[in-house]
């Protein structure tokens, strides 16, 4: 009698403990637990920690609630302003209602892609190149707003979509290469005239100074003469005034005879 008792006892222990083992399931600290018992959602959503379920019966789902970087492929598209573009973003979102990621969409994760790639393509088709290349905080917004509005009822948040790149075409940015060496040369040939302009204002104030003191400009020529005689490798030509040369001409030609004197 007592051995059958302790027999008893011991099967009710072991099966007592794999009763314990099969129900026990541990939740991580990121994840929450959804529970569906026989095929419908059952209670609250499990915390993180150690959680009992019914063998057999119940089934428990762990859902990733980490903030969650999905990559969207490049999508090719038209702008408004008849621009062929491949522009390709990121993705950031993260679970904020397991219950309703697992049961009102068949995976979130695909349904979030799709989305993305889907409102990319819409962007890109009424958007300017102009917006794309400079204007992109406007334009994550745009994008953020078009996937958050579905993704709300999948239990899903969108926290930031970012464009990482807008590729162009060879031909465009020759294009835009051209134009902008265009813009520069232009920009340079203005600050140049400029620069010209206030150069002639200054000799001509110069030449008003140095008319009024003619020895100014025999001073300005003796600076120059200095200036060039410094460099060794430079030729230097003195200028000579036209009036030493006329007087030299003169000199060399010879004088005429005397007349004789008549009595």
């Amino acid at each position: 009698m007592l051995e059958a008792l302790l027999v008893t006892i011991v099967t009710i222990g072991a099966v007592g403990l794999v009763y314990l083992a099969a129900s026990a399931r541990v939740v991580k600290q990121y994840e929450r637990g959804v529970i569906l018992r026989l095929g419908r959602l059952r209670g609250n959503v499990r915390p993180p920690g150690l959680t009992m379920i019914v063998p057999f019966v119940d089934h428990l789902t762990r859902v990733n609630m980490q903030i969650v970087t999905m990559p969207v492929p490049a999508q090719e598209g038209i702008t408004r302003d008849n621009v062929t573009v491949r522009v390709d973003a990121v993705v950031y979102f993260r679970v904020v209602d397991p219950a309703s990621a697992l049961i009102k969409v068949e995976d979130y994760r695909f349904a979030v892609s799709q989305m993305a790639q889907t409102s990319l393509r819409s962007i890109i088709g009424k958007s300017e190149l102009d917006d794309m290349l400079s204007d992109r905080e406007k334009l994550n917004q745009g994008l953020e707003l078009m996937i958050d509005s579905p993704a709300v009822g999948w239990g899903v948040q969108i926290d930031r979509v970012e464009i990482k790149d807008v590729s162009l075409p060879e031909t465009m940015k020759r294009s835009m290469a051209r134009q902008a060496e265009a813009d520069r040369e232009r920009r340079a040939r203005v600050i140049n005239a400029d620069a010209e302009l206030q150069a002639s204002k200054k000799l001509a104030e110069a030449a008003k100074q140095m008319e009024a003191t003619p020895s100014a400009l025999q001073l300005r020529l003796l600076q120059t003469i200095v200036a060039v005689a410094a460099e060794k490798n430079s030729t230097l030509v003195l200028p000579f005034p036209v009036e030493l040369l006329r007087f030299l001409e003169k000199a060399q030609q010879p004088e005429p005879p005397h007349k004789p004197l008549e009595a």
